[in-house]
């Protein structure tokens, strides 16, 4: 997760595929399809504990190309040669703070592990109060950075990425969350999918060659 991760609105859905690298190919294939929509990045996790399991997450110029995105048949296309059966749910935000743990970055930096999860909370402003008040044991918990989004058509329902050192702190965390990380426990709510733990597996610009 760098800065050109970051985006503003975002387009995110977790699901499984047949074969990730097929899939992969065709996203680039269709660059032109994603510019249509407003798309400026396209990021691919897998997950590392469950095969096939991926999270892609697609940065939006503005919030009337994530209406056209869900509306576009090249959603169903999408998932058609990912060898989804059914559609997934998808989830459309915007940032509500991005939070960075871990220091300045070096040319040495490994990304650690993704943990993903959306949940619904009763009042994000609190939320973020309580996130902040517990910056401290997040970071002494392995936790790089947070990013905390809003779905755009639900105010309590929220998107929220973790960046963590290795993949034991990433299970220790999971396992025995702060409190201040409500949205842990609350995750894999209605037809949303549990907790994603994953590593970064490709990033495309979409108006760029890779």
């Amino acid at each position: 997760m760098r800065e050109f991760d970051l985006h503003s609105l975002i387009l995110s859905c977790d699901f499984r595929v047949d074969d990730v690298e097929q899939m992969w190919k065709w996203m680039k294939k269709h660059r032109s399809g994603l510019l249509t929509i407003g798309a400026h990045h396209v990021v691919l996790y897998t997950s590392i504990w469950e095969p096939r399991r991926v999270l892609v997450t697609i940065g939006i110029r503005n919030a009337h190309s994530i209406r056209d995105v869900l509306r576009s048949p090249a959603i169903f296309e999408w998932f058609d040669i990912s060898g989804v059966e059914d559609i997934p749910p998808i989830f459309g935000g915007e940032v509500v703070e991005k939070i960075d743990l871990s220091g300045p970055s070096s040319e040495e930096y490994v990304a650690g592990v993704i943990v993903g999860a959306v949940s619904v909370v009763d009042d994000v402003p609190t939320l973020m109060r309580k996130v902040h008040d517990g910056l401290s044991r997040f970071e002494n918990s392995g936790i790089r950075k947070v990013w905390v989004y809003q779905a755009l058509d639900d105010g309590q329902e929220v998107m929220i990425l973790q960046e963590i050192e290795d993949e034991v702190s990433a299970r220790q965390w999971i396992d025995h969350p702060d409190a201040a990380a409500e949205w842990m426990t609350h995750a894999g709510f209605g037809a949303y999918p549990s907790l994603f733990v994953g590593k970064l597996a490709h990033i495309m610009t979409v108006d760029g060659q890779e």
